[in-house]
């Protein structure tokens, strides 16, 4: 499917339209990799309406599966969707989720990726959320950027009310058109799943529901035109003559009266930035009218605001950022916004109560996974080591008081602790032999521009991605931290944390990124015949990789192999050589290097 994504994002840069989609969107191959990307995300054990969940689909033979989403595109209905309210903050609100039936985010995920790439093809360069390769943190830096080296001091704070809940449909049809999707059964499809029926609430008029797998991707497609109207005021301001230099027509432009401002978005939430008050006050204006007039959606009086950043601070996905006088400039300054610090405070203290209450290697591997998950996220923040002091002296009274007769200052440091902790000077304490992570144990960590260059669907640009996966993700290390395996050695499950980090995120035999759901621990030597589960004896390896080692069906080799080396010549391995290698050299070389894993497991024959 890989080629046919990428021709799908090329014909979109130049312009095409796209009327046969649904042939693409129904197509076998294109379906069971839908099948696989759901698989492998947590929500897909929560079931919908019919409480089916991605068990069920398991149970299902392929052929099966792929047969049902055929003719449910045919003549589709949409099935009707649960809803959920989940707390929003600590502010004693809800908020409203919608979770489609298992079946419905299949499909779902079968029309995202067809239509991804045609969109992000035509998506505005600094929307950061809900997007291939780009998260919170290029958000954080492109504000700094804007703020620190274009001086840009005025920050215009928009709060669209109830985003989500209010999405125009006939509006946002019309923008999928414009994007280039013009395939009249999809886009029928499109506005059934948007009118699916909610449980006790019916049929809605408007909004898209948090909760499914395509709402986020339709939710940039509207927020895209505010991006690139903002954009045109300057930024793309397009102008008869043609520079050859980026800085001369910069320097044009200054010369005119056009206000210099600058968009950066995460989702629904985005910053203005801009040189002026005057100029900030006018795009306040025009922009509530623009959201209004253009995308039927109101602002929060209460909660937009213009900032300026020499005097206060602006919230935004956590942070708060101003920027402070150093020398002769200005340079930013940012910390946990206050709520985010209580949210942290409030988390840590219920995990200290379960530990409490059940101090066993699962409760306290979740105080670790939570102090790594908080400090990776926030250690952008130029005073972060200063926020994570007050945290910990917050909870250092409860630690003592409901820990001090379990905790110990002799264990065993895992290489984790040591990878992320070695180099600070704390008096380690141990529950259980298990180290606790310490919380003040962080420094800052400048968050890097997002590199354009990057894109699933162009060679160069999943060269670049390899290139940048070669450090270990601290998502999945999160993940192995807070989900240890059920029923294994506390050895076991320590070693594994060990070996993904040690092996640097990559599977030992292929050499590509490890990702969750098709990762599997192996044993060189099982256990079977002696093996056991020192850290040695383990390798992390992809799921197809297991399977081949494991394998006793010649058919079933031939399978998972071939498999396996779609996945190396997907990530470019050997720079561009692996486009060029023959995809037989490729499997031969693999089942070299697989034949010493099999000799290992002695087994020997294939049937």
């Amino acid at each position: 499917m890989q080629k046919i994504f990428d021709k799908l994002y090329k014909q979109s840069v130049n312009g095409k339209s796209f009327t046969k989609l649904m042939e693409i969107i129904s197509n076998e191959n294109n379906i069971k990799l839908a099948y696989r990307n759901i698989k492998a995300n947590g929500g897909s054990r929560t079931g919908g309406t019919n409480d089916k969940t991605i068990v069920d689909i398991m149970d299902m033979k392929a052929e099966d599966y792929v047969r049902y989403i055929q003719a449910r595109l045919k003549n589709y209905e949409p099935h009707e969707v649960r809803r959920v309210h989940i707390p929003k903050g600590d502010t004693g609100k809800t908020r409203p989720l919608g979770i489609p039936t298992i079946e419905d985010r299949l499909l779902q995920q079968c029309i995202k990726q067809v239509i991804e790439p045609i969109c992000e093809a035509k998506f505005y360069n600094h929307s950061y959320g809900f997007r291939p390769n780009r998260g919170a943190k290029h958000a954080i830096s492109r504000m700094y950027f804007l703020a620190q080296r274009n001086k840009l001091n005025y920050c215009v704070d928009i709060d669209i009310k109830g985003f989500f809940d209010n999405v125009h449909h006939p509006k946002l049809l019309k923008q999928v058109w414009s994007m280039g999707i013009k395939d009249k059964n999809l886009l029928c499809v499109i506005k059934k799943m948007l009118k699916a029926p909610i449980e006790n609430e019916g049929i809605p008029s408007k909004g898209t529901p948090q909760g499914g797998i395509l709402s986020p991707l339709l939710s940039n497609i509207v927020l895209n035109e505010l991006d690139w109207w903002i954009s045109s005021q300057w930024e793309t301001k397009t102008s008869v003559y043609k520079y050859k230099l980026a800085r001369n027509r910069l320097q044009m432009l200054k010369q005119t009266k056009l206000k210099e401002i600058y968009i950066v978005r995460y989702a629904d939430d985005f910053k203005i930035m801009c040189r002026s008050k005057r100029d900030a006050k006018r795009i306040f204006i025009a922009v509530k009218q623009w959201l209004k007039e253009r995308l039927y959606l109101d602002i929060s009086e209460e909660k937009s605001k213009i900032v300026c950043l020499n005097n206060g601070y602006s919230e935004f996905l956590g942070f708060k950022i101003k920027t402070r006088k150093k020398n002769n400039k200005r340079v930013v300054t940012s910390h946990m916004s206050d709520k985010a610090k209580e949210k942290t405070i409030k988390d840590l203290k219920e995990q200290v109560k379960r530990i409490k209450k059940n101090p066993t290697v699962k409760n306290i591997n979740r105080w670790n996974a939570m102090v790594l998950g908080k400090q990776n996220y926030y250690n952008s923040a130029t005073l972060i080591s200063l926020d994570f002091s007050k945290i910990g002296y917050s909870l250092s009274k409860s630690l003592h008081n409901r820990l001090k007769n379990l905790c110990s200052y002799q264990g065993t440091k895992s290489e984790t602790f040591m990878r992320y902790y070695g180099e600070y000077n704390f008096k380690t304490q141990y529950i259980s032999g298990t180290a606790l992570f310490p919380i003040a144990g962080i420094k800052t960590r400048p968050p890097m521009n997002f590199s354009q260059d990057i894109c699933d669907y162009t060679i160069g640009g999943r060269a670049k991605i390899h290139t940048n996966l070669f450090t270990v993700d601290i998502r999945i290390l999160r993940n192995l931290l807070a989900n240890p395996i059920q029923g294994q050695t506390n050895e076991y499950n320590d070693n594994r944390l060990s070996l993904y980090s040690g092996q640097g995120g990559l599977c030992r035999i292929s050499q590509i990124p490890l990702k969750l759901g098709y990762m599997e621990t192996h044993h060189l030597t099982p256990r079977y015949l002696g093996g056991g589960d020192e850290y040695k004896n383990l390798a992390f390896i992809h799921s197809y990789a297991h399977k081949v080692i494991h394998c006793t069906k010649k058919e079933t080799f031939l399978k998972y192999i071939k498999l396996l080396a779609k996945e190396i010549i997907f990530y470019n391995i050997d720079d561009s050589k692996s486009e060029k290698i023959k995809s037989e050299e490729l499997i031969l070389n693999l089942t070299e290097k697989i034949k010493y894993y099999r000799i290992k497991a002695e087994n020997f024959v294939l049937n």
